[in-house]
């Protein structure tokens, strides 16, 4: 067994392991912070809500299909010159969050508005007939009958982004992706490239697990 591990350095391992955690969680944070919001207005301004405006939705929805479209290895190319000009480099992990970021935060405004979609259009009607203002209805009604679609929604979303830092490997972003190609694939070392698949396969259904637990949770209240 020790022979079969022989090309793994399990210290690299460990910072791979480290440079995905902080990718994925870093971006994760950032792709909620501004995916939430442009799921709510891209909800509010669609037709038949508070909001209703056909010009700013079909320009909005717009946006985000056209970068929900983009190859994510070729949105990673195509932001260098921005990832540099924000985070100062386009290597590491500091440089692949701008567009894991980017090629994330479009897919998960969508999944919110889809969640927000599917709450019951009577409660909508019950809120507004009590005279709520808007905020009052997004986060009296809306978000909370939502929530759990909109988690279900995030952590198809956190997956999403395990597969991107891989990809994301493939530019020198660091992580368990980068292990994967520059010892796996371009040294033939299998041992390595087992290992880092095994790491990402594990990640995948404890954030799995862990979602489906918070949408039980929060579908029982």
């Amino acid at each position: 067994m020790n022979s079969f591990f022989a090309n793994v350095d399990w210290a690299e391992i460990a910072q791979a392991c480290l440079d995905t955690l902080t990718m994925l969680g870093g971006s994760m944070a950032l792709t909620v912070l501004l995916g939430l919001p442009l799921g709510v207005v891209l909800f509010l301004t669609g037709p038949g809500q508070a909001w209703e405006n056909r010009l700013g939705h079909g320009a909005l929805a717009f946006g985000v299909n056209l970068l929900r479209s983009v190859p994510f290895i070729i949105l990673l190319i195509v932001m260098i010159p921005l990832t540099v000009l924000l985070m100062g480099t386009s290597l590491g992990v500091a440089g692949a969050i701008p567009p894991l970021v980017v090629g994330a935060a479009p897919f998960f405004a969508r999944l919110v508005e889809t969640a927000l979609r599917e709450v019951d259009r009577n409660t909508v009607e019950a809120v507004q007939a009590m005279g709520a203002t808007t905020r009052d209805l997004v986060f009296r009604a809306l978000l909370p009958e939502a929530l759990p679609g909109i988690i279900a929604g995030a952590t198809v979303t956190a997956i999403s982004l395990i597969s991107f830092t891989a990809m994301a490997g493939a530019v020198g972003a660091g992580g368990l992706g980068d292990l994967a190609i520059r010892f796996g694939y371009q040294r033939f070392q299998t041992d390595v490239m087992l290992v880092t698949v095994v790491l990402l396969l594990v990640l995948v259904q404890f954030l799995q697990a862990a979602g489906d637990r918070l949408v039980r949770h929060f579908t029982r209240k």
